[in-house]
């Protein structure tokens, strides 16, 4: 049997933008694969109403692991560790069970203390690079993690574990490009290149709506510059929260650092010396565009 058919049924808990989008891939991406969804009942029957799943689940945790192959956890970070317990005690015990949460380090240690790498259910850390500003089933989209980098938390020598490999080879499948690396060098990576954009854009946001007049200025002259870098800004506190408090000493350490580049920049507005910033934003930005 190829690694690939190893996973013959999937659930999904939590079934939002980031689980409706793997369901709706894997509807599209691959065959002989049952998904099954569980979330609040309006919610995965929008899921179901959406050919994201194949059945639904609500309420009881236990008949929604039934059987499943791989459980794909995709849901904030503070409901997922205290459902940790419960999905070990039911999941079966040739089940892979992974999260798609933002931080990586907490989940880890949670996930140590109720799943074991020597019997039962087996546990992979995962964080798929491919969120939006805008949550919910109703936004979630077959082609999400086509072209996005798929972060995998788990120790090299253990990749080809044959349920690991099922997974990976799923993860191809529908377009994401997984990268292993450790919890503490995740976290780190994303605090930097994902938390604090999220919070520098709230900031801004914050400091101009403070800053509206009567007439709506200066965002009534505002072009589409601020709105591509005011995007994250439509981000909701409820996503955030978690993500926030489990990387608090990466994003403070983060914020500072940035507090004083902004300070540099503003001893070099009267001098050439800021064209320098300018060379190495755009080297940034080609960078960027070349992933």
């Amino acid at each position: 049997m190829s690694a690939e058919h190893l996973i013959n049924r999937v659930t999904i808990l939590g079934t939002g933008l980031i689980g409706g989008s793997f369901g709706l891939a894997l509807r599209k991406y691959t065959t002989n694969v049952c998904v099954s969804g569980w979330d609040r009942t309006e919610i995965v029957g929008e899921a179901q109403a959406r050919d994201a799943v194949d059945q639904s689940f609500s309420g009881d945790l236990a008949p929604a692991l039934h059987n499943a192959d791989l459980i794909y956890i995709a849901l904030p970070i503070a409901p997922t560790i205290d459902l940790l317990p419960e999905i070990a005690r039911h999941a079966p015990a040739y089940a892979l069970v992974t999260d798609a949460c933002s931080t990586k380090v907490r989940i880890a240690q949670a996930a140590a203390e109720h799943f074991s790498s020597e019997k039962g259910p087996l546990y992979l850390g995962g964080h798929p690079m491919a969120g939006r500003e805008l949550s919910g089933i109703a936004h979630a989209d077959a082609e999400l993690f086509r072209g996005n980098t798929y972060a995998l938390i788990r120790a090299a020598s253990e990749q080809e574990n044959p349920r690991v490999a099922a997974f990976v080879k799923i993860l191809e499948k529908i377009g994401a490009r997984p990268l292993w690396l450790g919890a503490p060098q995740h976290d780190y990576a994303v605090g930097l290149a994902s938390h604090l954009p999220q919070l520098a854009a709230v900031a801004l946001a914050g400091f101009l709506y403070d800053r509206l007049d009567e007439n709506g200025l200066p965002i009534t002259l505002a072009g589409p510059g601020l709105r591509d870098s005011l995007r994250l800004a439509g981000s909701s506190y409820a996503t955030w929260r978690d993500i926030v408090l489990t990387n608090q000493e990466v994003l403070s350490a983060a914020l500072d650092l940035f507090a004083r580049r902004l300070d540099d920049l503003r001893e070099r507005l009267a001098s050439r010396e800021l064209e320098g910033d300018f060379d190495s934003a755009n080297e940034l930005y080609k960078l960027l565009r070349s992933l």
